[in-house]
């Protein structure tokens, strides 16, 4: 409870750096993919490029809120340390009901990788990422053969995977707010097991690291380690990484950490080192 309070104090004085502090360094290109106003991607292009390693994220919010423009502070940032970046958008809930934002993550992904091609950009070196609800449908993109297979999906070039603070499993023991979000996603009566991670999940080539803090507030820990364990059970790599930061709640550690820098915040800091060591 105290870290669920927690999580709900910190919007003001996150809010108040995304909208007053957060800088903007690069005008990212707007790629609309489909007719919704939310099937869009946004593309960073860094003033300094640094790496030939290309981040695809998919943006959090619940699946019911957010887009590439309210998280362009995470575009900058990923720009600034020299990386080109794509910001995928999807239709949310409750008004597109699941399997939409499946669909559209990966309609948009397709999309995205074409359009850096057409750029005559490499796109073997692909790390794909989100966090909370974007962790959710990214987990998917990367792991379920079904869902690749089904939307024509080729994950060869993806050399990584990074999953924050995410639903992996739809365990029993859930907080309410995950309940809520969750009752507003799925038509009544849909088989939850074929959009939880955990179920689909399938061996292949992309090791993953998985960031969660045992403060989170609204996603227990236990989620990482059943999808680490069903991970390890499958065949794939992967490594949990514990928050440490005091900013430890779930808002802070999935996205605000990208307002700030990897010398004030070491989960950040284990992102992007995770990414260079690949």
């Amino acid at each position: 409870m105290i870290d669920y309070i927690r999580e709900n104090l910190s919007y003001y004085p996150m809010y108040y750096r995304i909208f007053f502090k957060a800088k903007k360094d690069v005008t990212p290109e707007r790629v609309d993919y489909g007719n919704d106003k939310e099937q869009y991607f946004y593309y960073y292009e860094p003033k300094q490029l640094k790496s030939d390693k290309i981040i695809i994220w998919i943006h959090g919010g619940g699946w019911n809120a957010g887009n590439p423009k309210f998280f362009d502070f995470v575009g900058q940032k990923i720009a600034r340390e020299g990386y080109r970046m794509i910001s995928i958008g999807y239709r949310l809930s409750p008004k597109n009901k699941y399997p939409a934002q499946i669909i559209d993550t990966c309609e948009a992904y397709k999309k995205a990788i074409d359009h850096l091609k057409n750029k005559g950009i490499d796109t073997s070196k692909i790390i794909i990422s989100g966090p909370s609800a974007g962790a959710h449908l990214s987990s998917i993109l990367t792991y379920s053969k079904t869902t690749q297979d089904e939307y024509k999906v080729d994950v060869s070039n993806v050399i990584g995977y990074i999953g924050v603070g995410g639903p992996y499993s739809f365990r029993k023991s859930q907080s309410m707010t995950q309940k809520m979000l969750l009752g507003m996603l799925f038509e009544k009566g849909y088989d939850r097991s074929q959009a939880e991670p955990w179920s689909l999940m399938t061996k292949n080539h992309v090791p993953m690291l998985l960031i969660q803090s045992r403060h989170d507030g609204l996603i227990e820990f236990e989620c990482a380690e059943e999808f680490a364990d069903k991970a390890k059970t499958v065949g794939n790599k992967c490594e949990i990484y514990e928050v440490i930061d005091k900013k430890n709640t779930h808002s802070w550690y999935t996205t605000g950490n990208f307002l700030l820098t990897r010398e004030e915040n070491k989960a950040l800091d284990k992102f992007f080192n995770w990414i260079e060591n690949l």
